[in-house]
């Protein structure tokens, strides 16, 4: 036990007490989060560069980064356009032969480049090969003097580590250091992460094999063992979140569903099948006694918002309160006018808490109570509901759910509310309380929250979810995401919870047809949507600026407001942003539901809620601005009646990345494969950004590539919460430490 306690001052060994590395190097360290021995050591390449042998210059350009080794047998510096200069380096390779060509490598701006590179110099470069008329040249590549010296065995003839880099640290600089640690602390005392079963070898060996392989084989055996470390120690973190939510006291929230059947044989559709399995799956939570995690999620207009009152009824039968909450004012009115719609001829009491409105409703014009027994509004189950005209959104609905069975592994432990009755909401207060943020603060106190429901989770982040639902007894949690997320990110971000898919669309669905288009055809696309209006149908026109900016060269709706208005006479038109005072707002949505309105001029506050079936177009300028997701979510807005819709995204962008973002939306209008391109395009940090997340940032592993190993180290994971939830057997104790350390927080919470 000693010697493993002197093996982890090792690498718990503070750099300053190294006293041959100076001190701005120290400083330089420091910078990229390096303080101790372990800091530095787990401070991984971001590639390695095979230079122990080296290919033949290209004749042709590419577009793979290739690395490539010369000598520098002339410089140059030229001026242009003033103040700019070029510096250039034209290479040599080594062994040159008749059909060799040289390689030109050029640094705009960066005068200390020149200062760096001289002629007689062999330097390993690395970046794309591009053709610049008769010439091979690179632009701005990564570059390395070799240098002969005694180090130059840890630079060149091997597989050398590229390492994240910060200023005042050089790559020759910090792989020497690092060179040097490793060989001074042999066994730095890695305590291995993993269990035995799910890894292989040491963990002291793959961190000198992550750093120094000896061969590709052993870099990647290096890599698996310490990704799969890394992913085991989230997902035992996740695990832990998991069971200490189970283990927390609650109460059954599940009244016996007269109300939800009620509610939803006075809709004129039927429920999907993927509905009435995913209303199953919550009915089962909520008549548990421990508390329920759950995450909804399903494509644009798939019906989660029905889901979700569905679950908000059952609760409210039960005698307990829901939350409502929503990311946006907005939103959480369109939420609150929504719920007022379909809830109160159910004699439901509704409030509205935002940080600029408070509100509780009351009788609605819409809906005058039925004469006759039972009609009072105070009684559940008052009035029916409506089955038709714009009033009521026809995208979310539908029938009674039958009894299924639930997916989630709490099953074995569901107990019936009659088990443990819950106290019961007072006569006058609110039953569901819609809001934004505003319901995480003490000025708005619940009587008996049974069900909180979030709605767009990934904008609250996990720290306030854990606000609104920190309470004892804990009130069930339904979290529902905007837009799918990908398999992997799910396992990540949402581990924690219990996961319910809908699957498929209502089938009075028409077609939704996308199409990018230059700007320079906006006149055909004026002719066609005249067209389309003379028809009957509606209009959606989104700009991504509500006002005109110096800085951004974008379209803004209020100054092209005006010209619509011109381009669509007879046809009235309507202008709705964020700054638009809510009671208008909502005039203005009535008005288009009405079709009293042909065509709204928007920005984004479109982009969630909004549910006029006979809006069947929508033209987005500037598409190439917004978000993959932002624009599905906006493209979600029409194809909700049984007419065909048309979406076209005007962008006078050519970039290749832009080109591919909307080349997606025109391939597909399914959200799982639009999600899973997002991820592809900007990456798992930029889907839904690590902060909000509640999870580590990896060092190592990465999510979509790693993938396989990410399910390996949960089931790794889940196995042993599964058989010794408080770690208490000897083989498992070490595993405490690795939540304590992530968590910021002592393992009893944890437990």
């Amino acid at each position: 036990m000693e010697a493993n306690s002197n093996c982890m001052t090792n690498a718990l060994t503070n750099l300053e007490e190294l006293t041959w590395i100076p001190r701005p190097r120290l400083l330089a360290l420091r910078r990229l989060g390096s303080q101790t021995v372990e800091d530095l050591l787990t401070h991984f390449p971001r590639r390695h560069e095979d230079r122990t042998e080296f290919p033949h210059f290209p004749r042709e350009e590419s577009d793979v980064p290739i690395c490539l080794c010369g000598e520098v047998i002339k410089t140059s510096l030229r001026r242009f356009g003033g103040w700019k200069k070029i510096f250039e380096a034209t290479l040599q390779e080594s062994r040159p032969n008749a059909l060799s060509e040289p390689l030109v490598c050029r640094w705009f701006n960066l005068h200390y480049v020149q200062k760096m590179i001289a002629m007689g110099q062999r330097i390993v470069v690395f970046g794309k090969p591009r053709l610049r008329g008769k010439r091979i040249c690179m632009d701005h590549p990564e570059f390395e003097v070799i240098e002969n010296d005694e180090e130059i065995s840890i630079h060149f003839r091997r597989i050398t580590p590229i390492y994240p880099a910060t200023e005042g640290l050089s790559q020759r600089v910090l792989r020497s250091i690092i060179h040097r640690v490793l060989h001074e602390f042999p066994d730095a005392g890695w305590q291995p992460i993993a269990p035995a079963s799910l890894v292989r070898g040491e963990r002291s060996d793959a961190i000198r094999a992550i750093h120094f392989p000896g061969s590709w084989e052993a870099w990647d055996a290096a890599r698996e063992h310490l990704v799969l470390s890394e992913f085991f120690a989230m997902q035992m973190l996740i695990a832990s979140r998991r069971f200490e939510s189970s283990a927390r006291p609650g109460q059954a929230h599940c009244g016996s569903g007269a109300l939800l059947d009620k509610f939803l044989k006075g809709l004129p559709f039927e429920l999907t099948a993927a509905q009435r399995k995913v209303i199953s799956e919550i009915r089962r939570d909520l008549a548990a006694i421990y508390p329920m995690n759950r995450l909804l999620q399903g494509d644009v207009g798939s019906g989660k918002t029905v889901v979700a009152i569905a679950a908000m009824l059952l609760a409210v039968e039960a005698g307990s309160q829901a939350a409502f909450m929503a990311p946006t004012q907005i939103l959480a009115e369109q939420h609150y006018d929504v719920l007022r719609r379909w809830l109160e001829p159910l004699g439901v009491r509704i409030a509205l808490r935002t940080a600029a409105r408070q509100e509780e409703s009351g009788p609605l014009p819409l809906f005058a109570p039925t004469e006759g027994p039972g009609s009072s509004r105070g009684m559940l189950g008052s009035a029916p509901v409506p089955g038709a005209g714009a009033v009521v959104p026809t995208a979310r609905t539908f029938e009674a759910p039958r009894p299924e069975e639930s997916s989630s592994p709490r099953d074995a432990t569901t107990h019936t509310r009659d088990a443990c009755p819950p106290q019961t909401a007072a006569h006058d207060e609110p039953q569901i309380i819609v809001g934004t943020h505003a319901l995480l603060y003490e000025s708005v106190s619940f009587a008996n929250l049974g069900l909180a429901v979030i709605d767009e989770q990934h904008k609250f982040g996990v720290a306030q979810r854990a606000r609104l639902t920190a309470r004892e007894p804990a009130p069930d949690v339904l979290v529902m995401t905007a837009t799918p997320i990908p398999r992997t990110l799910t396992l990540t971000i949402y581990g924690d919870l219990d996961v319910s898919t809908i699957t498929e669309m209502p089938r009075n669905r028409g077609k939704i047809v996308t199409a990018v288009r230059d700007t320079s055809k906006l006149g055909e696309v004026l002719s066609y949507l005249r067209t389309e209006l003379e028809r009957g149908r509606q209009l959606y026109v989104i700009y991504p600026l509500i006002d005109e900016s110096e800085k951004l060269d974008a379209k803004a709706a209020a100054a092209e407001y005006k010209l619509w208005r011109e381009r669509l006479r007879p046809f009235r038109c309507e202008l709705l942003h964020g700054r638009v005072a809510a009671p208008e707002k909502q005039q203005i949505m009535e008005r288009f539901r009405r079709g009293d309105t042909n065509a709204l001029i928007s920005t984004t506050v479109l982009e969630v809620g909004v549910d006029v079936p006979n809006a069947t177009m929508m033209l987005i300028e500037n598409a190439e601005r917004f978000g993959l997701a932002q624009l599905h979510q906006l493209r979600g807005r029409i194809g909700r009646g049984e007419h065909k819709s048309y979406c076209i995204l005007l962008s006078s962008n050519q970039a290749r990345e832009a080109s591919a973002k909307l080349a997606v939306l025109e391939r597909t209008t399914n959200g799982f494969d639009v999600a899973e391109a997002d991820w592809e395009l900007r990456g798992p940090g930029d889907v839904l950004g690590t902060a909000q997340s509640g999870v580590p940032a990896l060092k190592i592993g990465d999510l979509k590539r790693d993938a396989d190993l990410m399910w390996r180290a949960r089931a790794a994971a889940m196995s042993i919460f599964e058989m010794d939830p408080r770690l208490e057997l000897p083989d498992n104790q070490r595993f405490r430490r690795l939540i304590v350390e992530q968590q910021g927080q002592s393992f009893s919470h944890v437990s």
